[in-house]
């Protein structure tokens, strides 16, 4: 299958990329996308993926189809054909 990943914020900075398509086995989680950045990036860990190499740091978080936020519950999930996935950083206040 084959997905759309935006990076915005300090993962583009990271990545020095804006956008770009992953073609994945299907069954690859949220979990395993984070993981490939790590592989592929190796400057996100430590400000957009924690040192375990499979957790988004906070504030990130990927948002799927413009759609819907997947939570921290949710990495083991997996995307499915033809899905875009941004990868920002939220904050709040005020």
């Amino acid at each position: 299958m084959r997905i759309q990943l935006e990076l915005l914020g300090l993962s583009r900075l990271a990545a020095g990329a804006k956008e770009f398509a992953l073609d994945l086995e299907e069954g690859t989680t949220f979990r395993d996308i984070v993981r490939m950045l790590g592989t592929r990036y190796p400057q996100m860990i430590g400000n957009v993926i924690q040192p375990d190499g499979e957790t988004l740091q906070t504030p990130n978080i990927f948002n799927l189809n413009a759609k819907r936020m997947i939570k921290a519950s949710q990495m083991d999930d997996s995307p499915s054909d033809g899905d875009r996935i941004i990868l920002m950083s939220v904050s709040a206040g005020g």
